[in-house]
């Protein structure tokens, strides 16, 4: 049985979580879902029901969710070997089947029956739908080891790998209005109807930045950005992210990442986060503390 002060306790974090609540009602808050979170069964109900909490106390939460591990595991049956260049998935046509298949026939349902069944109201969409990600084929230069090398690169050719051009809001701020919530699987379309492979990080920043976003919230498998000392850094202006790439206190997969950061704010999101999805209940806990749980970027 809970002692008075137990229930006292829970009552004082209640009235230090109520500013942040009045701060962010009908604001909108994009939240990249990836990493550890997406495949602990606890941590995915933890998930479902923080995302149900925000929509409950009026802030509009928008979800963008990766798949790689899933993906991998399809291709690994059918015998397709994946491969990759420059840390990019090359996206052959038979491989995009795969990515659509997984990602918008699998884990975006799975994500949205998860939080229909704690009791909220989710809707499952990809980039396709209502012309939602408007994409362009990527290509990236090739890496040159000769120096006396012409100027002009040689481009690698991706497949189906695309880069967003836009982001058509309406189906995602009628969907708010009628208090449901989004759920979007990272592929987007070309101007001719073809389906496109988007990193996950791109397309949630690209999102949060055309809802004018109050936040974009990138779910990590690590505690956020860390110094040379492998100390975490809480808070970080968005001016020092280039000194900080340059002299190698940021590097692989958190490159993206923060450069994700970065175009969000530049495209008018308020704030950043880069945050540990492994903590329960991390996005409550970096929206409504004081000191908030991974790295601001501002």
């Amino acid at each position: 049985m809970k002692t008075v002060e137990e229930c006292i306790r829970k009552a004082k974090v209640l009235i230090e979580a109520l500013p942040y609540m009045q701060e962010f009602r009908n604001k909108t808050v994009v939240i990249k879902y990836g990493g550890h979170a997406m495949v602990d069964d606890h941590l995915k109900r933890q998930f479902a029901l923080d995302v149900i909490l925000l929509k409950q106390i009026g802030i509009n939460p928008v979800i963008v969710h990766g798949g790689g591990p899933q993906i991998n595991q399809l291709l690994d049956r059918l015998g397709i070997k994946p491969s990759y260049v420059q840390g990019m998935r090359v996206t052959d046509g038979a491989t995009m089947d795969v990515v659509e298949m997984v990602l918008v026939g699998q884990v975006n349902k799975q994500i949205v029956g998860l939080i229909n069944h704690c009791g909220g109201k989710a809707v499952g969409l990809s980039g396709r739908d209502g012309d939602l990600v408007c994409a362009k084929k990527m290509t990236v230069p090739a890496k040159k080891t000769d120096t006396a090398a012409e100027t002009v690169p040689e481009l690698i050719d991706l497949g189906r790998v695309g880069q967003v051009t836009g982001i058509n809001t309406g189906v995602l701020e009628s969907l708010s209005r009628n208090d449901f919530i989004p759920v979007i699987a990272p592929v987007g379309v070309g101007e001719d109807g073809q389906a496109f492979n988007i990193n996950a990080d791109l397309v949630a920043g690209a999102i949060a930045g055309a809802l004018a976003a109050e936040k974009l919230i990138l779910l990590t498998d690590v505690a956020g950005v860390k110094d040379k000392n492998g100390e975490l850094i809480s808070t970080l202006p968005q001016g020092r992210l280039a000194d900080l790439i340059d002299d190698g206190t940021i590097v692989g997969g958190m490159i993206p990442k923060v450069r994700c950061c970065e175009e969000a704010l530049r495209q008018g999101v308020a704030k950043t986060y880069i945050v540990d999805g492994r903590v329960e209940h991390s996005i409550l806990l970096e929206m409504f503390t004081r000191e908030g749980v991974g790295t601001e970027i501002y």
